[in-house]
């Protein structure tokens, strides 16, 4: 099994150095990939709807967020190997062709092959008035500006003509030295139907084991639907549950606890189509001893 590890970009251990730290040591005991989101700003206000349907505050990781692809940029200095990862980026937030080519050049500077161009359709309406993006263009919006990063990337001249996004027939380098898989960040029904049209694969928050096992079975199926090979594409199960170092009294997460309980976890997903299990939440156990419990995980999970 894959493993991959959300770089400390945000939360109580968010910094320069513990972002350095864990690229680098990840690295060196093997994992598979190395991650970061966005999070453009944090609302002071309650602004997500929780499970009554009344809006909840917004958690107080989001306070600092460093900004994913130029971290990603600094990591691959960093590193020679590992993938590196976006999930997720909010795409309608940005022009679609230059966040295509800032994904195009950390491409090239990692040597090729090694980037991975998480996208979503953003969750936050704050940060949208904030891009002054129309809220309603959630959607069909991220249609359009996948198909418009795709064009960019392809030969020259490039030409787009979408219902949000245009390129007139123009030279846009540099082009990736291999191609760029977009995974998108699909939790929902609708939102794996979209990803089963036109993602590479979908990195689902995983709620409980039936959860994630029913959404990679959407997936497929509805890649096969719309003539696609199912079994190349990819799902990387996302933890939002943190790895620490004892035991949690009572009722424990699924892909959460510590590393000896999320081991077995992962065995419960081996050959029901999951590729990958990437660890999301902020650790909040110190950088050092995040290195200890990921090196502990690393030896009690097989690569396959």
């Amino acid at each position: 099994m894959k493993l991959g590890i959300m770089l400390p970009v945000s939360g109580p251990h968010a910094s320069p150095e513990a972002i350095t730290t864990i690229a680098q040591e990840a690295e060196r005991l093997d994992y598979d990939s190395l991650w970061t989101y966005e999070r453009v700003l944090r609302p002071t206000a309650p602004a997500l709807p929780g499970p009554d349907g009344t809006l909840q505050p917004v958690s107080e990781i989001y306070r600092t967020v460093y900004e994913p692809l130029q971290t990603l940029s600094h990591v691959a200095a960093l590193t020679s190997r590992i993938t590196l990862g976006t999930s997720i980026i909010s795409v309608l937030l940005h022009p679609p062709v230059v966040l295509a080519r800032r994904f195009a050049t950390l491409d090239r500077f990692s040597g090729g092959g090694r980037v991975v161009a998480g996208v979503g359709q953003g969750s936050l309406p704050q940060e949208f008035a904030t891009a002054n993006v129309p809220w309603k263009r959630r959607g069909a919006g991220l249609d359009d500006a996948v198909a418009a990063m795709r064009a960019a990337w392809g030969p020259d001249p490039v030409e787009h003509e979408g219902r949000f996004y245009s390129i007139e027939s123009s030279e846009i380098n540099p082009k990736p030295l291999q191609p760029i898989p977009i995974v998108m960040g699909a939790f929902t029904d609708a939102g794996v139907d979209r990803a089963a049209r036109i993602a590479d694969g979908i990195t689902p928050v995983t709620l409980s084991r039936e959860h994630v096992l029913g959404l990679a079975a959407r997936f497929r199926e509805g890649a096969a639907r719309n003539g696609r090979d199912g079994a190349a594409l990819t799902v990387t199960a996302q933890s939002n549950a943190p790895i620490v170092a004892t035991p949690t009294d009572g009722e424990r997460s699924f892909l959460g606890g510590t590393p000896k309980e999320i081991a077995a976890d992962i065995e419960t997903l081996w050959g029901h189509g999951i590729d990958a299990v990437m660890f999301a939440w902020p650790s909040p156990e110190p950088p050092d001893v995040q290195v200890e419990l990921l090196e502990e995980l690393r030896t009690l999970v097989p690569r396959d």
